[in-house]
């Protein structure tokens, strides 16, 4: 490094972003991710021993891929060197591979290479890796906010650990705000700023996991807020609002609006009505509602009010419940819209629930009665030999169907699911009362 490389370094650490200063230099100081750090977790144990071997971290954006690549380059031994996929090509991965070469030759020292973005990589960029991942010249760290099975090389993955980065909690980044506000050294300690807890608690849900989010609108509204006559800045909600550009929907998750909204997204689609569902699907998303929470309760829709009506709308909810993890927002507001849409608009019955309903009820108050013996899992006697239990197997007869005694005997006659007229479950009534017909 040179004069001028080391003036501007310095420079940059002055002016670049706070998302930038303020990132972790030890793997102490990161914040989330407990599921792969802290404590004896293997990723921990790595880093802080020096005996990283090729990784790739995926995940959304902000969630700390870059900073857990600097934290290593902070903490090990080997050389460090990092390239940008998105900008970088194959010349470049040569000249970090010879200088891999020269280093291991001349100081017995390893280099880790860092490769941000790595899915923008093309199969023959990647491949050019394989022999030098494999003999140890350098050891790969990938980070991509693509899931790496679909986009790096099958390979590349048998040769490195994957771990999977998840969005921050409301609570890491409500952490991240306030070591911002307080860092004297690297933060915005020096210009004396303070946050509403509204305000925090706003930032910390509407940034949706991305630290990057969080720290850019809280270092922008310290900048552009005047001071109070107190001689600090204070920032409120409607500053926090214009920050992130986002305005303000009273939705606290822990109120009753919260509550009654998505009592309305249920009651829209129970009532079959697509609009308001989508309405209030919408005013959920825009104020940061967990998609996953919305998802499991289009499912349970799905199942107690739409039913055997439509078996199909489980099918598509569960679906759309397993989408939306994969895919995450933006594009997880289609899937949600899609399946609330799907269940609105579909046929509905609650005989099923009803049908469990009564069933628990009558366990629950005591109905707990011997299984027909022909029912029971069939055994030996003590002398090893199968007794006879006089079940009839239905397939044996026409249309799959016998006619048996399958309740206990206390509760013969007993009906817990009655098929209504509506959708599906028209086809179910009418089925059951045919081939019961013809078996008087």
């Amino acid at each position: 490094m040179d004069l001028f490389d080391y003036m501007r370094e310095e420079k940059m650490k002055d002016e670049s972003p706070l998302a930038a200063r303020l990132r972790p230099t030890t793997i102490d100081e990161v914040v989330g991710q407990e599921h792969i750090l802290g404590g004896d977790k293997l990723l921990t144990r790595a880093i802080k021993a020096d005996m990283l071997s090729s990784v790739i971290f995926y995940g959304p954006p902000g969630t700390g891929k870059t900073t857990l690549a600097k934290v290593i380059a902070n903490t090990t031994k080997a050389d460090f060197k990092q390239i940008n996929a998105t900008v970088a090509g194959k010349k470049d991965m040569e000249e970090a591979v010879e200088g891999a070469k020269k280093t291991l030759g001349m100081y017995g020292r390893g280099t880790i290479l860092f490769i941000d973005e790595i899915h923008r990589f093309n199969k023959s960029q990647q491949d050019y890796l394989l022999p030098f991942v494999e003999d140890g010249t350098i050891i790969l760290i990938g980070a991509t906010t693509e899931n790496p099975y679909f986009e790096v090389n099958g390979a590349l993955l048998s040769r490195s650990v994957i771990f999977e980065l998840k969005p921050l909690s409301k609570e890491n980044i409500a952490t991240l705000i306030k070591r911002a506000l307080e860092d004297e050294e690297r933060g915005l300690a020096s210009y004396k700023a303070v946050i509403d807890d509204d305000a925090l608690m706003f930032l910390a849900d509407i940034a949706n996991g991305d630290a990057r989010a969080a720290l850019n609108a809280i270092e922008l509204g310290v900048l552009t807020t005047k001071r109070c006559e107190d001689g600090w800045i204070h920032i409120d909600l409607d500053t926090a609002s214009e920050c992130i550009q986002k305005r303000v929907v009273r939705y606290d998750k822990d109120s009753d609006n919260h509550y009654d909204t998505i009592s309305a997204f249920i009651k829209s689609m129970r009532g079959s009505d697509p609009d308001a569902a989508v309405y209030y699907l919408a005013r959920m998303l825009y104020a940061g509602e967990d998609i996953k929470f919305i998802a499991r309760r289009i499912m349970i829709c799905a199942s107690e009010d739409v039913g055997m009506a439509d078996p199909q709308a489980l099918v598509v909810a569960v679906n759309a419940s397993l989408a939306v993890e994969r895919v995450g927002m933006p594009e997880a507001r289609i899937i949600l819209a899609q399946a609330a849409c799907y269940v609105a608009c579909a046929p509905k019955s609650n005989a099923s629930y009803n049908a469990i309903g009564k069933a628990l009820q009558l366990v629950e108050d005591g109905g707990v009665y011997p299984v027909p013996r022909h029912l029971q899992n069939v055994h030996a006697d003590s002398a090893g030999e199968e007794r006879e239990q006089g079940y009839l197997y239905a397939h044996d007869f026409p249309n799959h169907y016998v006619e048996q005694q399958y309740l206990p005997d206390a509760l013969q006659g007993e009906v817990f699911y009655e098929p209504t007229e509506i959708g599906y479950e028209k086809q179910i009534r009418e089925y059951m009362d045919r081939i019961k017909k013809k078996h008087p």
